[in-house]
């Protein structure tokens, strides 16, 4: 794999603690808004797109990476100033990568939000480049398939929403999954639609503003 970071009805949300509250950060592109809760089961991705944010680092920046019924991905900080065509995603931010948090009942339904890495064999994350999931829907067969490959079990409702839903399960506990779009799913299926070129960045650049969000209790 090369260096460039890969990953390579609303959304129904996990059974958390009752009342427990959540950071949210809000995505704000031509295309609208997306407001994105981000999970208290991992702490360190959680507390570094805080951190990021609070600092401005996104404003600005591209999802230059767009593939349709897959994801779209920004993040990276060469997009901020680069030139009309140039291939993005080996930009990496000061510091280290984010040690993988996998957790089971985190997975790659549509609207999540996860992080970017590239081939080290820790699986750990890029601590700027990220991701959010648009999918496609699967079959059991399917399933069946993903499961056997990584060794391990999906819940029923975990099939049912990749069923119903989708999603991109062939990435489930390879990328750190880390918050979900509770609002402005439109948004992420717009931007999946645009052109891109051979590279699947857009022709027309899709820049971002992140700031903090209100947070939100869930019950």
């Amino acid at each position: 794999m090369k260096k460039a970071y890969l990953l390579i009805l609303p959304l129904m949300l996990l059974s958390f603690k009752s009342k427990e509250k959540r950071n949210t950060i809000d995505i704000t592109t031509q295309f609208g808004t997306m407001k994105i809760m981000l999970y208290n089961e991992t702490p360190q991705h959680r507390d570094n797109m805080l951190a990021k944010v609070r600092a401005h680092f996104y404003d600005s920046l591209m999802f230059h990476r767009v593939i349709k019924d897959f994801m779209i991905q920004g993040g990276d900080p060469d997009s901020k100033h680069a030139a009309p065509g140039a291939m993005l995603g080996s930009g990496e931010a000061a510091g280290d990568r984010i040690p993988a948090e996998f957790k089971p009942e985190l997975f790659h339904k549509k609207g999540v939000l996860a992080a970017a890495r590239d081939n080290n064999p820790q699986k750990a994350s890029s601590n700027c480049q990220f991701y959010i999931v648009q999918g496609k829907k699967w079959t059991d067969a399917e399933l069946d398939n993903i499961e056997k490959r990584g060794n391990f079990k999906y819940t029923a409702e975990q099939r049912g929403i990749y069923k119903t839903i989708g999603g991109t399960p062939q990435l489930d506990q390879g990328y750190t999954v880390y918050g979900e779009v509770y609002e402005g799913l439109n948004v992420l299926d717009s931007i999946a639609a645009v052109k891109t070129d051979h590279n699947d960045r857009p022709l027309v650049d899709v820049r971002m503003t992140i700031k903090e969000g209100k947070k939100i209790k869930v019950k």
